[in-house]
């Protein structure tokens, strides 16, 4: 069977302790990676839950916070500001 490659853009420390737990575990990355794959041609589905993240931006209140205030903004209630620039690094 012809192989082929797949690239995707992670962060950098997320691939770095992928890579050593696929170590730990006796795998290589390109061997969990191409599991994974075939668990999901095989189930026909993400083969774990996906679920929403428990980043409280995106909860039901803060949500219907925001919603409320672009509601506003555009009644001419409110003063849009200009965005601050942060580093976070």
């Amino acid at each position: 069977m012809a192989q082929t490659t797949i690239s995707a853009r992670i962060d950098e420390n997320d691939k770095v302790a992928f890579d050593r737990f696929c170590d730990d575990v006796g795998l290589s990355t390109s061997a969990a990676i191409s599991i994974f794959v075939k668990a999901v041609l095989r189930e026909r589905r993400i083969p774990f839950e996906i679920t929403q993240s428990a980043d409280p931006f995106y909860s039901i209140s803060n949500q219907e916070h925001l919603m409320k205030s672009i509601r506003e903004l555009r009644e001419g209630k409110g003063t849009a500001h200009e965005l601050i620039e942060v580093d976070d690094e």
